[in-house]
């Protein structure tokens, strides 16, 4: 979608086809909209994210907050939460909390394949969760709603969505994920078993009623688009991965998920929250991030499916350096004389905010934020910083999306046991597996650390099958005494 407040320096480096005026309109902001305000002037507005935090009824990520995270975790603030990039929460403390005590969590965030490559939008949730892998240490899931894109497309077939599939696993891989703690899969391919169990289990809770006010559906909607927040929901609970938890549900149910995730993804977890709640399952936390501007500017979204809305992960330096140049947003004035009299608006445009989420020199970014708004430095100078950082950011995504193959996708794809530490000066208290006939080579106390179940909980694993056994016995002869009479007849 154009921008239509842009200015004449912006309409002179960006020239952009028949705008067509929008209407006017409120913000809207779910899992499948995403519209900042449209004033009655046409003029599309930033997204209000005050608002949306009391909308939705979540927590503003304070300084307070940030302290103790650097307290508990002895690590620095990601850029992203310094610079208020991702800014909201649900229960952020109640992981500091358990992180603290070294009691056990997971991180669950997910890409719905649209299309053959991502865009820098796509990497802002992937790098802050590899940042928080990287801190907490603790396992990762990856989920890949193919389902989700071909019940919401009228055009896309299965065989479309599942096709982007691999490719967009390579481009995740390639943000750096620790294939030792991270599963990555594919809803179509993945769906069976304790997942299943779990969707099934939500849906039920969840009343036709209630999808229609979360998500705005109504009597034309397929069924499969009603049922797709059950599926989205089940990935927050541990005991949907039995081979990375254990299968001792009465532990794995009460191990949470920390999601980060975007501010649109908000009412699924919501909603899964609530039913939660009702099952007596560990809520999910979950901590959201702001939206990366489209290249016309605030308000506006990226989208997979323009080209020139968006810097790709595979387009070349010489595609970002024309897009920037043609396409970004400027927030400086109308001639270079006005510009150098009264600055630039750095809160619109474009090429700061880009710097604002993949700049890492907070010293740097202030530099060019006084001087872009001062006039000491203009629209070309400030675009021409932008370029060579993302050409940068983009060419680093390159060289390592080279590396993976088929064989990589393969290995974080596949069902295992994964390995994780957590917090290194706290007790280690986690459910954990033994991969399949290795139970006696791995009982010692001493493996509590390296993702198996020790051997006093294989003792109360094993105790807890010899009770089911009995009971199972006890069935067995009561209904064999009710059909002696009848066999004797």
């Amino acid at each position: 979608m154009a921008a239509t407040s842009v200015n004449a320096e912006a309409l002179k480096e960006s020239p952009i086809p028949e705008v067509v005026q929008p209407q006017a309109s409120k913000q809207t902001i779910d899992p499948y909209n995403v519209q900042g305000e449209v004033g009655a002037d046409g003029v599309v507005k930033a997204i209000d994210y005050k608002k949306l935090v009391e909308e939705f009824g979540t927590k503003l990520i304070d300084e307070e907050l940030l302290a103790r995270f650097e307290r508990v975790t002895g690590k620095k603030p990601h850029r992203f939460l310094r610079r208020g990039i991702v800014f909201s929460h649900r229960e952020f403390e109640v992981i500091l909390d358990r992180y603290e005590k070294g009691e056990p969590f997971f991180l669950y965030t997910g890409r719905g394949p649209s299309s053959d490559a991502i865009h820098i939008g796509h990497t802002v949730p992937f790098t802050f969760t590899k940042w928080l892998q990287d801190v907490f240490d603790v396992p990762l899931v990856i989920m890949l709603t193919d389902d989700e894109k071909y019940l919401f497309s009228e055009k896309r077939t299965i065989e479309e969505v599942m096709g982007y599939c691999n490719s967009n696993v390579k481009d995740i891989i390639a943000v750096g994920f620790d294939p030792a703690k991270t599963f990555i899969f594919s809803d179509f391919e993945f769906m069976g078993g304790a997942f299943y169990k779990n969707c099934v289990r939500i849906s039920k809770h969840i009343t036709l009623n209630q999808a229609r006010a979360i998500f705005g559906f109504n009597e034309s909607s397929n069924i499969g688009r009603i049922h797709f927040g059950a599926i989205q929901g089940a990935s927050s609970f541990a005991n949907s991965f039995p081979f990375i938890f254990g299968d001792d549900e009465k532990k794995t149910c009460a191990i949470p998920a920390l999601i980060p995730c975007a501010i649109d993804q908000d009412p699924y977890f919501r909603m899964t929250r609530d039913v939660a709640s009702r099952i007596k399952f560990a809520k999910p936390s979950m901590i959201h991030a702001k939206f990366l501007d489209a290249l016309q500017g605030p308000g506006t979204k990226m989208s997979a499916s323009i080209d020139e809305s968006a810097i790709f992960m595979k387009d070349t330096p010489s595609q970002i350096k024309n897009k920037i140049n043609k396409y970004a947003f400027s927030g400086g004035k109308v001639s270079q004389e006005e510009h150098r009299a009264q600055g630039g608006r750095t809160d619109v445009d474009v090429s700061f905010q880009y710097l604002r989420f993949f700049l890492e020199d907070d010293d740097e970014l202030e530099r060019i934020r006084q001087e872009y708004e001062s006039g000491k430095m203009l629209t070309g100078e400030l675009k021409a910083i932008c370029i060579k950082e993302l050409q940068q950011y983009v060419g680093e995504f390159q060289e390592l999306r080279h590396k993976v193959d088929d064989e990589t996708v393969k290995l974080f794809m596949s069902e295992r046991p994964l390995k994780w530490v957590g917090n290194p000066h706290a007790p280690r208290v986690v459910p954990q597996v033994v991969p399949a006939g290795d139970a006696a080579a791995n009982g010692g106390e001493e493996g509590a650390g390296d993702g198996k179940m020790t051997k006093n909980q294989l003792k109360k694993l094993e105790k807890q099958k010899q009770i089911e056994a009995k009971k199972a016995q006890k069935a067995k002869e009561k209904e064999g005494q009710t059909a002696a009479p009848a066999a004797e007849a």
